[in-house]
């Protein structure tokens, strides 16, 4: 079903929130259901959530916009626009909003004063390809993926020739490498401890997310298979506090557009059907036990019966 026809369930428990493994019923609510809180996008990302402000900011990158959703109203508005082809967000442990973009290749940051301020833009001399996805550990520091996406033509960015690898990089005041070789990093989380950083390559065949051990806070260690994907297309992730990875997912066809649900040990335990490929994830809500997903044309939101890892 498209998603201008979907229609949330009319029953409790909502039979589109499947549970794969035992271990899921105690992370579902049986009376909850999917919500669809917006649409019009051509691209859904990046979903960021301003507790301060009870308030969800996301990215609809063809636009070139960022989008708000009031919690209290349900009002949708512009946020920014335009907003240099922004792709994942974050927030800073200031509370600071943290962006990746496409146009202007760069991390930026927007000020409590509204004042954006370039973090990073280059690597010993050279442009960045098109940061992607971002989030900030408890020490300050910023990490985030640079894929050549938004350099591939004009729709999400402009079309130019990567000039660097596609690494993962930390941020901490100075640039370093932490990752390379990757096929296309793309969405990445830590784990609710920070001892493990979580990254997908998707563009490896098959798709998977890799594990990495977080060595004395600022390097990697021990490449790992977590999960092999299978058909299916992982892209943004976040953890809950018990280490579950909640992770976008979709292919175009019917269980495989939505969620995908791995423990820590990267067993499949749960799915959340949605009617469209959904790019990334955040939790939020006054406790941080709702679950907003940026998927293709719309967001959606489900509460559920565990809490994402504070951002700050």
């Amino acid at each position: 079903m498209s998603a201008s026809g979907w229609q949330p369930s009319q029953r409790y428990p909502d039979a589109a929130v499947k549970e794969l493994d035992g271990s899921f019923a105690r992370c579902r609510l049986a009376l909850a259901k999917i919500e669809r809180l917006a649409g019009g996008c051509r691209w859904a990302e990046g979903p960021v959530w301003f507790g301060d402000a009870r308030c969800l900011v996301w990215s609809d990158i063809p636009n070139n916009r960022m989008l708000r959703w009031d919690e209290e109203t349900g009002a949708v508005s512009d946020w920014r626009k335009p907003s240099q082809f922004a792709n994942g967000n974050t927030r800073d442990r200031q509370g600071r909003l943290i962006t990746c973009e496409h146009g202007g290749r760069r991390v930026s940051r927007t000020d409590l004063d509204g004042r954006i301020v370039t973090l990073v833009d280059s690597h010993e001399g050279k442009k960045l390809n098109s940061p992607n996805d971002v989030v900030c550990k408890s020490d300050g520091s910023i990490w985030f993926t640079d894929p050549s996406f938004g350099l591939l033509g004009w729709y999400e960015g402009a079309k130019a020739e990567p000039e660097l690898p596609t690494n993962v990089y930390c941020w901490d005041g100075k640039l370093s490498v932490v990752a390379e070789g990757i096929n296309q990093p793309n969405g990445l989380a830590f784990s609710p401890d920070e001892s493990i950083l979580y990254i997908v390559e998707s563009r490896s065949v098959p798709r998977r997310i890799l594990a990495f051990d977080v060595v004395a806070g600022k390097r990697l260690a021990n490449r790992r298979v977590l999960i092999d994907a299978g058909p299916g297309t992982p892209d943004g992730l976040r953890c809950d506090t018990e280490g579950n990875l909640w992770c976008g997912w979709g292919m175009g066809a019917e269980g495989l557009d939505g969620v995908q649900v791995f423990n820590p040990e990267g067993r499949l335990i749960g799915r959340i059907d949605l009617p469209e490929r959904c790019a990334n994830v955040c939790f939020g809500g006054v406790h941080r036990n709702r679950l907003f997903m940026a998927a293709s044309t719309s967001l959606y939101a489900l509460y559920v019966n565990v809490q994402g890892v504070a951002y700050f």
